[in-house]
């Protein structure tokens, strides 16, 4: 799972299995096995309704190795903080694995110079792999109210009163509350826990790992119990079993030590 978030680095994100769906801007991608996705500092993005099975790869590069990489025409667009439009395609089977086994390769990698090598090449060849594609993914527009409620949430995860985002939005909270599930695919409850779950997860990366109970609280959960049930929805495994893994995690950041999040990793 992935906050919303701006950030400095360009982000790519390869679907390995399982479905999902990003809530960019306006308009709302389905992700599916093959999914190619990039993502530029200045897009705000989302990550929503994941099945359980959902894994992909998150990679971010840091802003000097995209200008080091992307000096030549054709790769010019990726230094670019917010492009105009949305860059996802599903790309041919054979290529997502190419892509997958690099990604792999170089995660794997303790050695410094093949590692940065590895990514100075794994940028351009993305991209080239995803330019070289015509297959747009679909994607479905979000009503003005609903993009209303969306960005009122966004900027206060703690908001509770279905009606006054409702009069924010400019529906009756009954309509809004329908609409909202069809087009973002999940309830405005289920959202709203999302949001919060993503805070957590962002205090919890900075430092605030010693009291998970107060994280949480802080985060806009009203008591442990409801933390624990909607992490456990949400993540697919308690926050014990996932401050475990943290614990005994190897995974390497993709040149973005800063980054709020869990870079060159396999989502769940």
């Amino acid at each position: 799972m992935k906050a919303s978030h701006y950030h400095d680095e360009l982000e790519v994100n390869l679907i390995l299995r399982g479905r999902s769906s990003y809530l960019l801007g306006s308009r709302r991608y389905v992700l599916e096995v093959d999914t190619l996705v990039w993502l530029f500092p200045g897009q705000e993005h989302i990550l929503l309704d994941c099945s359980r099975d959902f894994e992909m790869w998150v990679v971010v590069f840091r802003p000097e190795l995209v200008a080091k990489s992307c000096k030549t025409r054709g790769y010019e667009l990726l230094k670019e903080k917010d492009p105009a439009g949305y860059y996802c395609k599903r790309i041919a089977p054979h290529r997502a694995q190419r892509i997958d086994r690099l990604f792999s390769d170089i995660s794997s990698s303790d050695d410094e110079a093949l590692y940065n090598t590895g990514l100075a090449y794994a940028l351009p060849l993305t991209w080239s792999i995803y330019s070289s594609t015509h297959e747009m993914l679909p994607s479905a527009d979000i009503h003005p109210a609903v993009e209303n409620a969306v960005h009122l949430l966004r900027k206060n995860p703690f908001h509770d009163d279905l009606t006054t985002v409702a009069e924010f939005a400019g529906l009756s909270p009954a309509r809004l509350s329908r609409l909202f599930k069809e087009q973002i695919g999940v309830s405005m409850v289920h959202f709203k826990n999302h949001l919060r779950i993503e805070r957590f997860l962002n205090l919890y990366r900075k430092g605030r790992r010693k009291n998970i109970m107060q994280t949480a609280l802080d985060a806009g959960f009203g008591s442990y119990p409801q933390f624990h049930r909607e992490f456990t929805r949400i993540m697919g495994c308690s926050p014990a079993e996932f401050r475990r893994r943290q614990i005994m995690s190897r995974e390497r950041s993709f040149e973005s030590a800063g980054s709020d999040e869990i870079p060159l990793a396999i989502d769940r």
